[in-house]
C-alpha cells in the first residue's frame, strides 16, 4: 500500500489503526506508544520532551480522514487511493462495485478477489474496512449463490474461500447462516468439498472449523450433517486417503472434530461413516508426525465417549495399537498423551480384550517411560491408573 506520510505512525511506520495524541501534540498508534511507555520511556519519541502527563487522547479527526482515504473512489483528487504494486489505482468502493457487476470479466473478478485477500491479510485497518463495507456477506454470496446453479472456476472459488477465511477473524459470522436457509447454497458447499482441488478442500475444512467456533453458527453444524450426510463421507475418505497430503488429512481431522463437537447426533453419524477407522489410519500413517497427532487423538477421544465408538475401535485390528503408540510419543506438552491415556482408560475399563491387546503391543513399557518423563501430574495419575488396570493381563503374560 502507498500510504500518505501523515497516516503513518512515527514509531511503527505503519498505517494508524488507533491514533492517539500525547500532551506534546504528537500522534502515535496506540499499541506503539503504549509499548514505548511500558518500557519505561518518559519522553515523546518525536520531540524527546519529558512527559509530565502520559494521557492518550483518541484522535478522531485523523481516524475519519483515514477512513475517507480508504473508502474514496479513485476519481477523488483530495488524496491518493490504495495502491498495489501490480495494479492501477482502485478503492474499496470501486472494488466492491466491480465484484458485483455482471459485466465484469471473470479474469477481472479473480484479480479483485486476490486484492481483497492481500488487503485482508496484510492490513488490520484494511480488514476492518472490508468488514465495515459488507465484503464478508458479499463474498459468501459470490461463493455459494451461483446463478442457475453454475459451477465457479476453481481459481476464483479458491480465492473467494481464502478471503472468507481471512475476514472471518473480524467479521460477524451470522451471514454464514445463509447455508441453512437455501438448499442450493449448501449444495455449493458440498460441491467444493467433494470436487474442489486440494487447496479448496483444505479451505472448506477450515470453514467448518469457523462455523463451529461461533455460537451464532453452532446450529449450522447440525444442519449441515443432517441435510448433507455426504459431508462426513467426504471428510472420512480424506482421513484415510493415502494419496492425500498430510495437510489435507489434518484439515479433515479438524473439520470432523468441529462438526462432532456440536452434538451427539453428529458423533453417531461420524462413527457410522467410519470416522473411527479413518482417524486410526491417519494416526498410523507415515506422514502423521508425533507432534501433529494431538488433533486426531482429541477427535478420537470424542468419538470413544459413545459405546458405538468404542466398539468400532475394538473391531479395528490396529485400534488399540494406534493409541498405545501415542502414549509416550506425542509433543513435548504431552497434550496428545492425555488424549491417548483417556481413550485407553475408556476402552480398557470395560473390555478384557482391550486390556490384553494393549499389553501385547507394549502399553506397559510406554506407560513406564511416560512416568519417568517430565509430563504433568494429571498424565502420571492416568498412567498409574492404566497400569493398575493392565496388571492382570501383564501378570498373565509374564507367567
Amino acid at each position: 500500500m502507498s500510504i500518505p506520510h501523515l497516516f503513518r505512525c512515527p514509531i511503527s511506520l505503519e498505517i494508524f489503526t488507533d491514533p492517539v495524541t500525547l500532551s506534546t501534540g504528537q500522534t502515535y498508534d496506540r499499541p506503539s506508544i503504549e509499548k514505548w511507555l511500558a518500557d519505561g520511556n518518559l519522553t515523546c519519541p518525536v520531540t524527546m520532551q519529558r512527559l509530565t502527563d502520559t494521557t492518550l487522547i483518541p484522535n478522531h479527526a485523523l481516524c475519519h480522514l483515514i477512513d475517507q482515504w480508504l473508502l474514496a473512489d479513485p476519481g477523488d483528487n483530495c488524496h491518493d487511493s490504495l495502491q498495489f504494486p501490480d495494479a492501477a489505482d482502485f478503492s474499496l468502493v470501486a472494488l466492491r462495485r466491480k465484484l458485483l457487476s455482471p459485466t465484469t470479466l471473470p479474469s477481472e473478478k479473480l484479480e479483485m478477489a486476490r486484492r481483497v485477500h492481500v488487503l485482508s491479510v496484510e492490513s488490520d485497518v484494511g480488514r476492518a474496512c472490508l468488514v465495515q463495507l459488507g465484503f464478508f456477506p458479499l463474498l459468501l454470496q459470490l461463493l455459494f449463490r451461483t446463478p442457475g446453479g453454475t459451477l465457479l472456476d476453481s481459481e476464483f472459488a479458491g480465492a473467494l474461500l481464502s478471503c472468507v477465511l481471512s475476514l472471518s477473524v473480524s467479521a460477524p459470522l451470522d451471514p454464514l447462516n445463509m447455508l441453512k436457509e437455501e438448499e442450493s447454497t449448501l449444495s455449493s458447499l458440498v460441491h467444493l468439498l467433494d470436487l474442489g482441488n486440494a487447496e479448496i478442500k483444505i479451505s472448506t475444512c477450515h470453514l467448518f472449523e469457523v462455523i463451529a467456533s461461533s455460537s451464532a453458527t453452532h446450529e449450522l453444524c447440525s444442519i449441515v450433517v443432517d441435510r448433507s450426510p455426504r459431508v462426513l463421507q467426504i471428510l472420512v475418505s480424506m482421513l484415510g486417503d493415502k494419496s492425500s497430503t498430510f495437510k489435507a488429512s489434518q484439515a479433515a481431522v479438524r473439520a470432523t472434530a468441529a462438526l462432532c463437537s456440536y452434538s451427539e447426533s453428529n458423533r453417531r453419524r461420524a462413527i457410522g461413516e467410519g470416522a473411527v477407522d479413518g482417524l486410526i489410519a491417519h494416526l498410523l500413517s507415515n506422514c502423521c508426525a508425533r507432534r501433529n497427532a494431538a488433533p486426531a487423538l482429541a477427535a478420537l477421544e470424542l468419538l470413544l465417549g459413545l459405546e458405538a465408538g468404542r466398539k468400532a475401535l475394538l473391531e479395528n485390528p490396529s485400534g488399540v495399537r494406534a493409541l498405545v503408540k501415542m502414549v509416550f510419543r506425542v509433543s513435548t506438552g504431552h497434550e496428545g498423551s492425555e488424549h491417548a491415556l483417556r481413550s485407553l482408560l475408556a476402552i480398557c475399563g470395560e473390555s478384557e480384550t482391550a486390556r490384553a491387546a494393549a499389553t501385547s503391543v507394549g502399553a506397559v513399557t510406554q506407560l513406564l517411560l511416560l512416568l519417568q518423563s517430565q509430563c504433568g501430574a494429571a498424565s502420571k495419575a492416568k498412567a498409574r491408573a492404566l497400569l493398575k488396570m493392565l496388571r492382570a493381563s501383564w501378570n498373565g503374560e509374564t507367567r
